[in-house]
């Protein structure tokens, strides 16, 4: 009776040992981290706070815009900055102000995307979603020599198709912005006349300088939220793509210089950024790791889109940085690692593109420099767990995701087309992964990015009548219907979260099920080839 108590508390005991996951192998406890800045990047960073939060890791990120968050950061206002620039080392051309970073930090690539043209323009009453527009009629608009939507510059980018003769309203930001240092360097490098008779100023500014029609608002968000009121006919602005894709708006496919109008889809951004030159000098952290994007202005691949680019996380990096706790650290860098590896196998759902793997593998480094703050190793991370669309296992040194970047439709190229019906609402994509600019999403959007505007008049499709509103069979989330002419609003998806420790138990819980298969029908047979003894 004895033996058969034993062997029975040790088969249980083994079984509780090797069904019970391991304690986490790190010992210092999260952290809050705050990070603050480009608003840009802000839909795929919330994105990824959300992502974490099941590991009980809580990130609180806040898009004030590039400039302020470099400032926070360099002022330990903030963990960790966000900016689509680095810091200045020249005077703003407008403000002549030059950043010092008095923190030592480190640069690490976060997501790429393409700075798109939201446009609001109503044909026949519904929303026109063809718009094509070239680098020279685009800078024309946003210098205030293109004033018309019916101007010839736009009527020849568009085949011969002419607009109706209202006002184009340009909407520029109003705060210190990545997205208007990026969106001015590409003018000064590619239509510099222009830009420099315009802004009396040469090179890059974060301040736009607001004049004639323009209208300045404060962040992407605000961007997106005046060119989508029921107000917005006939504005522009400038802002990343997965700002118009949340609101199911369209945006202006952009002349490349092959002669064929694209737009900012993941591949096409992907396509273009092989052309990026990347500094290397890692002696130099305030260029290593930053883009020079000459090469992406002027590629000839018929799918490149012109405006496409990087954006930064800024990290801490000194052993006696006064606001990196061990816990903090801890955080910072599983945030960071959840950024560039789950977090962009969604990229191009979300309206970016993901990082190619050389930017991801130098971002491993960079994060092994938060994490000894927290004496933790990271030499364990790899590129075996990280879903990026652009990995290809055969061939490492490939960029997956721009090689099967389909060709552009001729009815896009320059003289052609263009490919929609006349009127409002060209065609709708289907299936893919990453829909023609001005589409709807058959992925998702993100949770946390700005919700369609009350006037899209979303509501839930009750197709069969029952009462229930039908859920769509791949995102398990409601359909919505839209407006604008039977738009359709894609359904939020939520990504799913990172789990730290996910996997590493179960072989052994495996391991114990065996072991219950094997002993138990042995443990039985003697309990009760026994009993007859015990009872005498």
């Amino acid at each position: 009776m004895k033996r058969r108590g034993r062997l029975t508390g040790a088969v249980l005991a083994i079984l509780v040992a090797v069904t019970t996951p391991a304690a986490p192998a790190f010992a210092v406890p999260y952290e809050q981290v705050e990070g603050t800045g480009s608003t840009w990047s802000a839909n795929a960073l919330q994105q990824w706070v959300t992502g974490v939060q099941a590991t009980g890791n809580r990130v609180v990120y806040t898009a004030n815009g590039s400039s302020a968050g470099r400032r926070d950061f360099s002022n330990s206002q903030s963990d960790f900055g966000v900016s689509e620039i680095p810091y200045q080392t020249r005077p703003d051309p407008r403000t002549g102000v030059v950043e010092e970073a008095r923190r030592e930090f480190a640069y690490m690539p976060i997501v790429a995307g393409g700075t798109s043209f939201m446009y609001h323009i109503k044909v026949g009453g519904k929303l026109y979603r063809d718009l094509r527009l070239s680098g020279e009629t685009i800078a024309g608009i946003f210098t205030n020599r293109i004033t018309k939507w019916n101007d010839p510059a736009i009527t020849r980018d568009n085949n011969g198709r002419a607009l109706p003769a209202i006002d184009i309203v340009p909407v520029v930001r109003s705060d210190g912005s990545g997205t208007t240092a990026q969106f001015s360097l590409w003018m000064d490098k590619q239509h510099q006349r222009q830009w420099r008779d315009y802004c009396d100023c040469q090179g890059l500014t974060s301040y736009y300088p607001r004049t004639g029609r323009q209208v300045a608002q404060s962040g992407s968000d605000n961007v997106a939220n005046y060119v989508a009121a029921g107000s917005g006919n006939g504005t522009i602005g400038y802002v990343e793509y997965s700002y118009a894709r949340n609101k199911n708006f369209p945006v202006a496919k952009m002349l490349n210089r092959a002669g064929y109008y694209v737009g900012p889809t993941d591949h096409n951004v992907a396509v273009a950024l092989q052309e990026a030159r990347i500094n290397t000098d890692r002696s130099n952290p305030r260029e290593y790791l930053t883009q020079i994007l000459d090469g992406v202005y002027a590629s000839n691949d018929k799918r490149s889109y012109p405006l496409s680019s990087y954006s930064y996380m800024i990290l801490p990096v000194a052993a006696d940085d006064r606001r990196m706790t061990p816990g903090r650290a801890r955080a910072l860098a599983d945030y960071a690692y959840y950024s560039i590896c789950e977090g962009q196998r969604n990229a191009g759902q979300l309206g970016y593109s993901p990082l190619p793997r050389n930017l991801v593998q130098a971002g491993f480094e960079q994060i092994a420099r938060i994490a000894k703050l927290a004496a933790e190793d990271r030499t364990d991370k790899d590129f075996a767990n990280c879903p990026n669309p652009t990995f290809d296992p055969r061939n490492p040194n490939v960029n997956k995701l721009a090689r099967e970047a389909p060709n552009p439709p001729e009815c896009d190229r320059q003289g052609q087309g263009p490919c929609g019906a006349a009127g409002g609402g060209g065609p709708r994509p289907t299936g893919t992964a990453s829909p023609p600019p001005g589409g709807t999403p058959q992925g998702g959007v993100p949770s946390a990015g700005p919700s369609p505007s009350a006037s899209a008049g979303t509501s839930p499709v009750d197709a069969d009548g029952d009462g229930v509103a039908d859920v769509d069979p791949e995102t398990g989330q409601p359909i919505l219907a839209g407006g604008g002419g039977g738009d359709l609003v894609g359904s939020a998806t939520e990504v799913a979260a990172f789990r730290q420790d996910g996997g590493r138990w179960v072989p052994l819980l495996a391991a114990g099920l065996v072991l219950l298969v094997v002993l138990l029908p042995a443990l039985v047979t003697r309990s009760l080839t026994r009993r007859p003894e015990a009872r005498r």
